[in-house]
């Protein structure tokens, strides 16, 4: 159907309106400010759960208390998962223990154990004492599930029916139950021991008449989840077989719940955000921390670096004489320690990321490390012309050129070398080369680079 021009834009929203506005953060505090209740009630009610939380996030602590005193007993439950961890212990100390325990009611077990899973003991006992007993004993089996499990992911809550119903008995029950989950995708299909034999979407159902037998229509393409699975390698399987939801089974094989794309998405942003945070010497995303913690939290991948840079140091510091007499090398060092840490750098972000995905492994290690050595030779020596016509046009020397022209292709080939094999070896050692490589890189580049760049000055130079 051809839509009107003017319908046409109306349904075309522009970037401004996604998200949270400058303008809502505007309007809410300055109701806060004024005493509206009323007005900031409506603004938030207005504001998908995500939305509200990066509101919540967004203003000081006496504003933030003034805000959950607003909203009062209308505070969306879904608002709580999405809370930052340090801002949501905030807003758990501003609400009434039987008004957190109503909202963890409202909530998907899987939200629900992910909010309580932050409590600590006392307040976990707290509040599911104030659960009934079938919630309570769900979420006390999830925290016996290790964390970033797909136990700790799924949801209780799923549509599982017999072989051999058939399609019009499947919907007579899905109509008739009053303990549906709110959304689904696919209904699992089980044996008599509840172990998951077939799926069937929800839409193949609805296509199929009443009289089709279940079992005719299931796919057994199935992939069930262990509840030990780790969330990372969850959301590769999902990625890998373009799945919306897959069934979690526990040791027995039995079916126990069911993990569905959109926790996924959150599983692969987290994982994402988590080895950012490792890359940069950030064990957790500490924008909300008071700044002593944070500084403590990050002091100890800093005290490693300057133990690294201490031995680069001791590497220059060996060719002081050199130094003195020919200042030049002075003033050129940087170039080749910078470059060959940026070329190292983008090495271990693509080796990285290929050891998160497996497409890193030990078939093809060797391949990919000749490969980025040989990049690394055509950056050095395309790169060593350029900076040694500049350092020759600059000292008026053709030795300098010459000499940092060959530090530069030296350096860059090995930190094409080692950007692969460092995080490869972590690995292997089962250290996270996400939080450890870029430090022992850098070191490597920075010592490799002063000693070919130094060495050879005091070869050529002196």
């Amino acid at each position: 159907m051809t839509m009107p021009v003017e319908d046409e834009a109306r349904a075309e929203p522009s970037a401004d309106e996604y998200g949270l506005t400058p303008e809502t953060v505007r309007a809410v505090g300055e109701a806060l400010r004024a005493g509206d209740a009323g007005r900031v009630v409506e603004i938030v009610d207005d504001l998908y759960a995500a939305d509200a939380a990066a509101l919540i996030a967004s203003l000081s602590p006496d504003e933030r208390r003034a805000l959950i005193e607003s909203i009062g007993a209308t505070l969306d439950p879904e608002i709580l998962p999405e809370l930052d961890e340090q801002i949501r212990d905030e807003v758990f100390g501003l609400l009434q223990p039987e008004q957190l325990a109503a909202a963890v009611q409202e909530l998907d077990t899987d939200d629900a154990l992910d909010v309580i899973a932050d409590l600590d003991d006392a307040q976990q006992q707290e509040l599911l004492a104030r659960l009934p007993v079938a919630d309570r004993v769900a979420l006390l089996q999830g925290l016996t599930y290790p964390e970033y499990s797909a136990g700790r992911l799924m949801q209780r809550d799923l549509v599982a029916v017999p072989a051999f119903w058939t399609v019009g008995e499947t919907i007579d029950f899905m109509r008739a139950s009053p303990d549906l989950p709110d959304d689904f995708y696919d209904l699992f299909v089980v044996d008599p021991r509840h172990r998951p034999v077939g799926t069937v979407s929800l839409s193949r159902v609805l296509r199929n008449r009443r009289a089709v037998r279940i079992d005719d229509i299931m796919s057994v393409d199935l992939s069930p989840l262990p509840v030990s699975m780790d969330q990372e390698e969850l959301a590769r399987v999902f990625r890998q077989q373009d799945l919306v939801s897959a069934p979690v089974v526990d040791d027995d094989g039995r079916l126990v719940g069911v993990v569905t794309v959109d926790d996924v998405v959150d599983v692969i942003d987290e994982e994402a955000e988590d080895d950012l945070m490792k890359m940069g010497g950030v064990l957790e995303d500490d924008l909300y921390r008071a700044a002593f913690a944070t500084a403590r939290s990050r002091s100890t991948w800093l005290a490693v670096n300057i133990c690294t840079a201490f031995l680069a140091a001791t590497v220059i510091s060996l060719f002081e004489a050199t130094i003195e007499a020919v200042v030049a090398l002075a003033v050129l060092m940087p170039i080749v320690a910078s470059m060959g840490g940026n070329a190292a750098t983008q090495t271990l972000t693509v080796a990285v990321r290929a050891l998160a995905t497996r497409e890193l492994s030990a078939s093809n290690a060797m391949r990919i490390v000749w490969k980025e050595t040989v990049v690394g030779m055509f950056n050095g020596v395309a790169f060593a012309i350029l900076v040694g016509l500049v350092a020759f046009a600059w000292f008026q020397d053709v030795l300098i050129g010459l000499v940092i022209a060959a530090a530069m292709v030296v350096n860059l080939v090995v930190a094409g070398f080692v950007g692969v094999v460092i995080p490869v070896v972590l690995d292997r050692l089962k250290i996270d080369p996400a939080i450890a490589a870029s430090i022992f890189v850098t070191m490597v580049t920075d010592v490799v680079g002063f000693l070919a760049f130094l060495g050879l000055g005091t070869l050529v130079l002196l």
